[in-house]
């Protein structure tokens, strides 16, 4: 289908940002930053987990960048920010008080009402927790919709976990299942040590009732995905994020294009049996 005929009525609202307040900032490592944004009035972003939006400081440019506060959260939304180039450097430099310009939201979330009933399992790798904290933020706040919450995360060391007094939590939680590894521990680390799929051999699954979703680097996929498979898990129940080269948001600069799949409009959640035999997706 024709790019411009597919999206010829894109309300040109969406084009124009709005700004919003920054209203709390918390470091988490020296790459990465927490913000907390209001948006005027208090008005919700009507995000899904899973979804993302644009974000922009004038005269420096624009970045998509994932949600990772629930819908549940009102009057505010969450984003972590990780510093990689020029923009993001300048949003680390962002004060309370301080404004930034907001496009969205944008994209595909995890279809969360067809997960009710389901046991949730997150596979998170990385920074690939920030989109995925939202989705386990939505299922912990309507926790009697669902089944077991299993929650795997990895990262390359200690330092590098984010969320830390979520973490705790999870960990205290009694009705929920969290498994944490690093590919580097310290002296100081009591916990597993390698990479996350050496998480998934041991666990003990419903197969036809649970629903994985994976969020993490590219490389990460192609191992979770074989670990996952050995485990006899239907691919229509593997849901997976391919947050990559996203500009625009509504489809129009071709830059998150896989074919004729566009990360910002059918993405960036999608389920692996409809996109396995994508080129380049995995």
């Amino acid at each position: 289908m024709n790019i411009l005929t597919k999206h010829e009525h894109t309300p040109l609202e969406l084009y124009y940002p709005e700004m919003a307040e920054i209203t709390a900032v918390n470091q988490f490592t020296e790459l990465e930053k927490w913000f907390e944004i209001k948006l005027p009035d208090g008005k919700e972003l009507g995000h899904q987990p899973g979804q993302f939006a644009l974000f922009s400081i004038f005269g420096i440019g624009e970045a998509a960048i994932s949600i990772c506060s629930a819908p549940t959260k009102k009057g505010a939304f969450d984003i972590c920010v990780r510093k990689v180039g020029m923009l993001t450097e300048k949003m680390h430099q962002l004060e309370v008080g301080q404004k930034i310009g907001v496009r969205g939201p944008f994209g595909t979330g995890f279809p969360v009402n067809d997960f009710k009933g389901k046991d949730i399992l997150i596979i998170g790798g990385g920074i690939g927790i920030v989109p995925l904290r939202s989705l386990i933020n939505h299922v912990i706040a309507y926790r009697e919709d669902f089944g077991r919450i299993i929650i795997l995360y990895g990262a390359k060391n200690p330092d590098e976990l984010l969320f830390p007094d979520e973490l705790e939590n999870w960990d205290n939680d009694p009705s929920i299942e969290y498994h944490v590894t690093v590919d580097q521990g310290t002296p100081e680390w009591q916990g597993n040590t390698g990479v996350i799929t050496t998480l998934i051999p041991g666990l003990d699954l419903d197969l036809d009732n649970t629903i994985a979703a994976i969020v993490g680097p590219p490389i990460m996929y192609k191992f979770v995905l074989m670990a996952l498979k050995s485990k006899r898990l239907p691919e229509d129940n593997i849901y997976m994020s391919l947050e990559r080269r996203m500009k625009c948001g509504v489809g129009k600069c071709g830059h998150c294009q896989i074919n004729d799949s566009y990360v910002c409009l059918d993405g960036p959640v999608y389920q692996f049996s409809d996109i396995k035999n994508l080129p380049e997706a995995i």
